[in-house]
């Protein structure tokens, strides 16, 4: 009887964590899903690249010819992914993890989690999603841009640099909506 009156009180306790944590997960969980749902129908054997990941590759090649030219890409032969080439050099390719779904879909979720109005927190998540999806594109042109000029860095570019990039700018977002547009803090405060 204690331990249900200890576990009872915890839980009222931090209420706002639980609240969190359930919504976030349900977001999360369903937005995965039917993410790993939509990815499943196109066939891996024949080297078919989804619609999300083809548009991240040309909207790629259209930002380097914009500002530097010389880029083209070309579906890949041997695995699911788009070449980009820049100066008719194969720098790098665009697989489904360069499309940023899977960071909109965790942006979203914590945005989701820290929510109390649905017009305000969608138009916050569109909003988030189109920077993150247009600094995507950058992060990829300018990747391959600095792959080109500085192909020793490749590790360092790709692995650490650009993604500390666009973690952070979701993280700053994720701040932004916490401190000025949640209404959370205002609240409890």
């Amino acid at each position: 009887m204690l331990k249900i009156y200890i576990l009872k009180n915890i839980i009222i306790q931090y209420k706002p964590f639980f609240v969190f944590l359930i919504k976030f997960l349900l977001f999360y969980v369903v937005f995965a899903f039917l993410y790993k749902i939509y990815l499943n129908q196109f066939d891996r054997e024949t080297y078919e690249v989804d619609y999300f990941t083809k548009i991240v590759a040309n909207q790629t090649v259209e930002i380097l010819n914009l500002i530097v030219g010389e880029a083209k890409n070309l579906p890949h032969q041997t695995e699911s992914s788009i070449k980009i080439f820049f100066k008719n050099k194969y720098l790098a390719r665009v697989v489904e993890g360069c499309n940023a779904i899977s960071v909109i879909i965790l942006f979203a979720a914590f945005i989701f989690a820290f929510s109390n109005r649905w017009k305000k927190t969608g138009l916050y998540i569109l909003i988030g999603i189109l920077i993150i999806h247009i600094l995507n594109i950058l992060r990829i042109a300018l990747l391959t841009y600095a792959l080109y000029y500085y192909p020793a860095y490749e590790e360092l570019l790709h692995g650490t640099i650009f993604p500390l990039f666009i973690y952070g700018v979701v993280f700053l977002l994720w701040i932004l909506w916490v401190t000025k547009f949640s209404g959370y803090v205002k609240r409890n405060s």
